[in-house]
């Protein structure tokens, strides 16, 4: 049974991400991006891994697919990019595809030779994580938490549109 559940979940999510790719409607890529992440939410179950399902469908379809929608609906996504700006996103678009090209390559490598990765992680479970989050890892988790807030108040003050009257 877990295996007939395993094919479904697997089709679902490659379905939701090849539809992503050929669909040009950012609202619905986001909505087909939630769709692969609740998929991947159930593989992560079915393979044993409670605390990364719930992390997947709590964190990544919840949390961040909101702050995507938001970023959707303040963008102007009918005006394209300037001519002389389109050649450096296509320039930067290159050399990260090669930068993840290379990576890709590395960990196909190290798969077939039996490299084996790292050893098994000081945090075991989430009690384990937490520990380490507030220990040793705790200066980059406050980082990251700074950064979040700066990207809610960049956003806030894009949504604030010059010339709008305040309704009071």
């Amino acid at each position: 049974m877990a295996w007939v559940l395993f094919g479904i979940l697997s089709f679902l999510c490659l379905g939701a991400v090849a539809a992503m790719i050929v669909s040009s409607n950012q609202a619905h890529n986001a909505l087909l991006l939630v769709l692969a992440f609740a998929c991947l939410g159930g593989l992560f179950g079915l393979l044993d891994a409670p605390f990364a399902a719930a992390v997947q469908v709590i964190i990544y379809a919840g949390a961040i697919m909101i702050l995507f929608l938001f970023a959707i609906m303040m963008v102007d996504l009918k005006a394209g990019l300037p001519p002389e700006r389109r050649r450096y996103v296509l320039v930067l678009a290159g050399l990260l595809g090669a930068v993840l090209l290379a990576e890709l390559l590395i960990v196909i490598r190290r798969a077939f030779l039996g490299a084996g990765g790292p050893g098994p992680a000081d945090g075991q479970g989430p009690a384990g994580i937490g520990h380490l989050l507030f220990t040793r890892y705790l200066y980059p988790f406050e980082i990251t938490s700074l950064l979040l807030v700066a990207a809610l108040v960049g956003a806030m003050a894009l949504a604030d549109k010059p010339g709008r009257k305040e309704a009071s």
